[in-house]
């Protein structure tokens, strides 16, 4: 099997067109339906349905065939940088995922040391949802995804970093903040700005809340940290958040961060990525960084 025969097979499935499959391999699109008819010979599947204008859509055996066959690709490509560069020197991508209160808030200036220290590296860093960055080590899309409460399963690695401590967050207006702390039952009957229920955060905020006996009022939901604060400021309700996505606004005066004194909430942040793929150098370099440097051990 060629390579560029099985990249052309995975970029038809990510975009399920002939024609955008034909773009990105800078083909026809007969070559690239002669391609795949090539891969079903060879394996004796049909690998992909056409028709009914919803565009491509690869059948078990083509999806079992992209998903192996991205592993393989990226792989290569991680050779193939290592291989160019003389001397030895490190090069390559590191492809990154995370959720939107690491990503914008802790990564940042370990994303910048790394570079420094390696400066024939790109690291491209994208922000998602928790399932969605699963998805992505699961997919082989990315080769590592930085959550919070990271879930362990058969097929990846999981590789801890550190624990940040959940605090709840007031406008500058509001009835508690002026105390140094809060207690979880002073939030009883707040009006309360939450995670989107989907988000680990917000289902390890509720179970603490269910064992104190509180129910708050939720008035809102977002998946993203930056909305929460913007809707707290507004006054919108209270909120329980990780204590380092607040600083600035509380250097600025714009929320008040309240440690919760009787039982404090830890939310642990953790690196995944796929087990049965071995990880570039560059991506091995970053996370090892990453353990360094945010105080996690593998």
């Amino acid at each position: 099997m060629q390579i560029e025969t099985l990249k052309a097979f995975c970029d038809l499935v990510e975009s399920g067109s002939f024609t955008r499959a034909a773009e990105l391999n800078f083909v026809s699109q007969s070559a690239v339906s002669q391609q795949v008819r090539a891969l079903e010979r060879r394996f004796e599947r049909r690998l992909v349905e056409r028709g009914g204008g919803l565009g491509v859509e690869p059948t078990a055996a083509g999806r079992l065939l992209y998903e192996e066959g991205k592993l393989i690709l990226a792989r290569l490509r991680a050779l193939e940088a290592e291989l160019r560069e003389p001397g030895g020197a490190m090069a390559g991508t590191v492809r990154v995922a995370t959720v939107y209160s690491v990503g914008l808030h802790a990564l940042p200036p370990h994303v910048k040391q790394f570079l420094r220290e390696h400066p024939k590296v790109q690291i491209q860093v994208e922000y998602s949802r928790t399932d969605r960055v699963v998805e992505g080590c699961l997919s082989g899309h990315i080769d590592l995804g930085i959550v919070a409460f990271p879930t362990r399963r058969r097929q990846l690695e999981v590789i801890s970093l550190r624990d940040q401590e959940l605090v709840v967050v007031v406008s500058p207006e509001h009835r508690l903040a002026r105390r140094q702390t809060a207690t979880w039952a002073s939030l009883r009957g707040e009006a309360f700005v939450a995670f989107d229920r989907s988000v680990p955060t917000r289902r390890a905020i509720d179970r603490a809340l269910r064992r104190h006996g509180v129910t708050v009022q939720i008035t809102t939901e977002f998946d993203n940290i930056e909305t929460i604060k913007r809707s707290v400021e507004a006054g919108l309700g209270v909120s329980i958040v990780p204590e380092d996505t607040v600083r600035n606004e509380v250097r600025a005066g714009t929320l008040v961060a309240l440690s919760l004194g009787d039982e404090r909430l830890m939310r642990p942040v953790g690196i995944i990525h796929l087990r049965r793929r071995e990880l570039s150098a560059p991506a091995r370099a970053f996370a090892d960084l990453l353990v360094r440097e945010m105080g996690g051990s593998k």
